[in-house]
């Protein structure tokens, strides 16, 4: 195994790799006999075959489902009867999954892990009904909803090539398709222990969860080299593009706008720090400029935000929603951010502005520390999309380096219309 240092602010983490691939992260946490234990796989949604979208998430969801040693339902019935906590999710670059457990109960939790991670058995009678329930989660949660409607449409109209176009849970036509035979050549190529990271945060010691590891998760051999991620990459837009949706069940029109922009994995030094400081400024609770511009001074929006989507292996986005005020159009509505993004772009921000929004970052991350498991999914996401430990660690430092300039340059090279897609949300009246 090959220890990675890290830094000495903050908790002590350390890193430990096993002979067969599997990547360890320990997170001490003292303060109450509980462990959070995780196990990320680096695959997600984009990297799902083509024409088997949603494959990764239809597996997130058969893994509950039993092994050769262990029943249906045995693990999850163990952890509750443990007094424990469990979950998992898929996201476009990983799988996650997760307990939250007293720490004496550490070693029970890597059993049942390690052995799902191989010993995974499916059969037509267990594949086929919760292909019927990823359905109809599909129909319950995107094709009834016009909002999520929507969030499809402008997502694919961003990612014309790349799989991050592609919804998580996949496109219905195509998840009707999926059978045994796809969710167990895609469990073989990805759920080895060369494509995964432990990350255990709590109640523990470097020597103990490795010990704990090498028992477990360390008796099950490597395949060779983690399989690696080849995505076709999305060209240069060239182009601003509109999508609009209107439904009768729309109570309440909207407008979101997604930008193509780097992420922390493909940016150059500083532009994804710039670009989490940048939407800091704009969405800031009560004194973000979107807020503050649309919602307090010109009365068009009863609600503006921003969001970016900074851990990514490939390029990202970056969004910015508002909701209109009564009797705003949605066209009137989009003018008014237009020149909220071109007073930043060609007059750049304030001092303060720069401070508050860097203070705030750097705090939020400061208290996460106090959740472990806050702890644990910040440093999961991170390293499957391609940072390390240090990168963590030293990221408030990161923050603190960006300047006015910087932001301001960020806007100006990110937030061009060629670059974006608006999405528009009305409600479509029904004639009587």
């Amino acid at each position: 195994m090959s220890p990675s240092a890290s830094p000495s602010t903050g908790p002590e983490i350390s890193t430990v790799t096993l002979h067969n691939g599997l990547q360890i992260v320990v997170i001490p946490d003292h303060r109450t006999p509980v462990v959070t234990h995780m196990v990320w796989y680096r695959n997600g949604s984009a990297d799902d075959p083509v024409g088997k979208s949603g494959i990764a998430h239809f597996l997130e969801h058969l893994m509950f489902k039993g092994t050769e040693k262990h029943t249906q339902g045995e693990f999850s019935d163990v952890v509750t009867a443990l007094g424990g906590q469990e979950n998992a999710f898929t996201s476009v670059d990983y799988t996650a999954y997760f307990q939250r457990i007293a720490r004496e109960h550490l070693k029970t939790m890597m059993e049942f892990e390690s052995d799902r991670m191989t010993g995974l058995v499916l059969t037509d009678e267990i594949v086929n009904p919760e292909r019927d329930v990823v359905i109809e989660e599909r129909r319950m949660r995107t094709d009834t909803d016009p909002g999520a409607q929507l969030g499809e449409a402008v997502s694919k109209a961003l990612f014309t090539h790349h799989p991050y176009g592609t919804p998580i849970i996949g496109w219905m036509h195509e998840i009707e398709t999926l059978n045994r035979e796809d969710a167990l050549a895609y469990y073989r190529r990805f759920y080895t222990p060369e494509n995964a990271i432990l990350i255990v945060a709590g109640d523990v010691t470097e020597d103990e969860v490795v010990h704990l590891a090498e028992a477990t998760y360390g008796r099950i051999p490597s395949r060779g080299e983690a399989p690696k991620r080849v995505r076709p990459q999305e060209p240069e837009p060239r182009a601003s593009r509109q999508v609009s949706l209107a439904d009768p069940k729309v109570e309440q029109p909207s407008l979101q706008r997604y930008y193509l922009v780097p992420s922390y994995t493909t940016g150059k030094p500083g532009e994804a720090e710039a670009l989490d400081v940048l939407v800091q400024i704009l969405s800031a609770q009560g004194t973000g400029r979107l807020h503050r511009d649309l919602v307090m001074e010109q009365h068009c929006a009863v609600a503006a935000g921003a969001w970016y989507q900074s851990t990514a292996v490939d390029q990202s986005r970056l969004l910015l929603y508002a909701i209109p005020h009564p009797g705003v159009s949605l066209d009137t509505l989009e003018k008014a951010l237009d020149g909220v993004i071109h007073d930043v772009i060609t007059n750049g921000i304030e001092a303060k502005e720069l401070a508050r929004a860097k203070t705030r970052l750097i705090a939020d991350t400061i208290y996460a520390q106090d959740s472990q498991a806050s702890l644990a999914r910040m440093y999961g996401a991170s390293l499957a999309t391609g940072s390390t430990v240090n990168d963590v660690k030293s990221w408030p430092e990161a923050i603190d380096a960006v300047s006015a300039e910087s932001v301001q340059a960020a806007a100006k090279a990110w937030l061009e219309r060629r670059r974006a897609v608006t999405g528009y949300l009305l409600k479509e009246e029904v004639a009587a």
